[in-house]
């Protein structure tokens, strides 16, 4: 019987300027917020809110929620609001271009949005003894396809999702939005 692959076995990877975009455009959504109750009232608050979670959520899908997760049994891609995760072994070669990209043995190629991606080499130190730095497209290929290449012989089917949490959201910020619409308009 095989162990289950453990939690630290398994590597995130996603652009860093999308985690520090979500922060700077919470903080924003927090302060406007928190403005709005100082200056208005809670209920223009709940108002608004709405609008602009809405904005935020379509910060988060588009710069922060696409990513790829690898593990020693297959990895998993997301691109905004669709899920790829397949076995190591549909997998026929890994290639980055612009960005990761999954050649599959279903004939498909699977781009990563979120992944590791190509970047301007890395500036050289003038010490002449330093070593040269690797780009981190670069060691995070290698990585991904070490993992590709130690993989076990088991296999998961390609499965293709909607992110259903983020559908969700969606949802129940439009129906607040609605309902705000419906409070302002009658009253």
């Amino acid at each position: 019987m095989a162990s289950p692959a453990q939690p630290e076995d398994a590597r995130t990877y996603r652009a860093s300027s999308g985690t520090v975009i979500l922060v700077l455009s919470v903080l924003l959504v927090l302060f406007l917020l928190g403005d709005t109750v100082v200056n208005g009232s809670i209920v223009q608050a709940l108002l608004i809110a709405p609008w602009m979670l809405l904005a935020l959520w379509i910060v988060y899908e588009i710069s922060f929620v696409s990513h790829v997760r690898v593990d020693a049994h297959g990895a998993t891609v997301q691109n905004l609001l669709r899920r790829t995760s397949f076995g190591w072994g549909h997998v026929r070669d890994i290639d980055l271009r612009w960005q990761l990209e999954f050649a599959l043995d279903d004939g498909r190629t699977l781009t990563s949005w979120g992944g590791p991606a190509r970047a301007r080499p890395p500036r050289q130190r003038r010490d002449e003894d330093a070593e040269p730095r690797v780009p981190s497209g670069l060691r995070a290929l290698t990585d991904i396809r070490d993992r590709w290449s130690e993989a076990a012989a088991a296999d998961a089917p390609i499965r293709r999702t909607w992110d259903g949490p983020a559908l969700i959201a969606l949802a129940v910020i439009v129906l607040w939005a609605a309902a705000a619409l419906v409070v302002v308009n009658l009253g």
